[in-house]
């Protein structure tokens, strides 16, 4: 008896030296790149290798890949004020989630039955650039899991700048100074308030919405993020770097 008593505080022991463990290396797994992003751009992401297979926006694969990293001071203010104000107003306020757009969006699915999202500028980064489309708990756990701890270990301005280079923003185009060259023959530091306004505009879906031949619902969307961005400054909206 003794010696079942024993074997079975044994068991336990390792079965918990075997969890801290798992739990240990998961950290290790998320803590260490995520730590180097706030030094080093990243080379790829996990939705351009998948588009290499199946583009996210159109489901065929990606021949080429446009993709060019260039630093905030390179990229037009204009542009990050318009993701702001399109996807995520109050990014400087909450900590990776808005539980005020998640209440919205349950109270919408209530009261019509229908599911709109409610991710931040920090759960798209996550999810961008280390898991894969579509949506299952699995993913969404993840994607939450690695979101504390971009905002544990990145400062804001940080997440920003890895959104608007990582961002698709059309079939096989990813990030501001692809997408600004690609649609409009220039450099992201030259985007007008309406260039960058039809940039945010198609982030939702970009395979459905383009922005190089905007259809009805694109046009007005930018019409609304453009008055958003007068009514709270602009890139003032931003808070200074």
């Amino acid at each position: 008896m003794a010696r079942s008593a024993r074997a079975g505080r044994w068991f336990r022991r390792l079965l918990w030296r075997g969890l801290a463990g798992v739990v240990l290396l998961g950290m290790l797994a998320t803590v260490v790149p995520v730590a180097l992003l706030r030094w080093l751009p990243p080379p790829t992401t996990a939705f351009m290798l998948h588009s290499r297979r199946a583009d996210p926006s159109t489901g065929r694969p990606c021949d080429e890949i446009a993709y060019r990293w260039v630093p905030r001071s390179r990229i037009s203010r204009h542009l990050p004020a318009a993701v702001l104000v399109a996807e995520d107003q109050r990014f400087f306020e909450h900590r990776g989630f808005d539980t005020n757009a998640i209440g919205d969006a349950l109270d919408e699915f209530v009261a019509l039955g229908r599911m709109r999202g409610a991710s931040t500028v920090s759960q798209q980064v996550a999810k961008n650039l280390f898991l894969w489309p579509g949506r299952s708990l699995v993913r969404k756990v993840l994607e939450a899991w690695i979101t504390l701890w971009l905002e544990l270990l990145l400062p804001k301005h940080r997440i920003l700048e890895l959104h608007v280079n990582v961002a698709q923003f059309g079939p096989c185009v990813f990030g501001a100074e692809a997408a600004s060259q690609r649609f409009f023959g220039e450099g992201a530091s030259r985007l007008t308030p309406t260039r960058a306004a039809r940039l945010a505009a198609v982030l939702p879906s970009p395979g459905k919405m383009r922005v190089d031949d905007p259809g009805p619902f694109t046009r007005a969307r930018v019409q609304e993020i453009l008055a958003e961005m007068r009514r709270s400054g602009g890139p003032a909206y931003l808070r200074p770097l």
